[in-house]
């Protein structure tokens, strides 16, 4: 069943942009908000996490092993 709606200006060009960055299509951030109750704030919010975490592997800046055991034996103690 497809639908239409209307959606101000300002909702579309988020969703827009949001389509863009998420390399994906304003029906579909619509299904999922609407099937997993993910506001588009909240889409916005993740993908711009994702986006800052590429950009950071990218940029060589990861956390060291040493790093990486800490937290482990943080939690395996627990």
């Amino acid at each position: 069943m497809k639908s239409t709606i209307e959606l101000p200006d300002d909702l579309k060009h988020r969703l827009d942009i949001l389509a863009e960055r998420s390399n994906s299509t304003p029906s579909r951030i619509i299904e999922d908000a609407l099937s997993h109750g993910r506001s588009l704030a909240w889409q916005e919010k993740w993908t711009s996490g994702v986006r800052a975490g590429l950009a950071e592997a990218e940029a060589g800046e990861f956390v060291t092993e040493e790093e990486i055991d800490v937290v482990l034996n943080k939690y395996a103690k627990a």
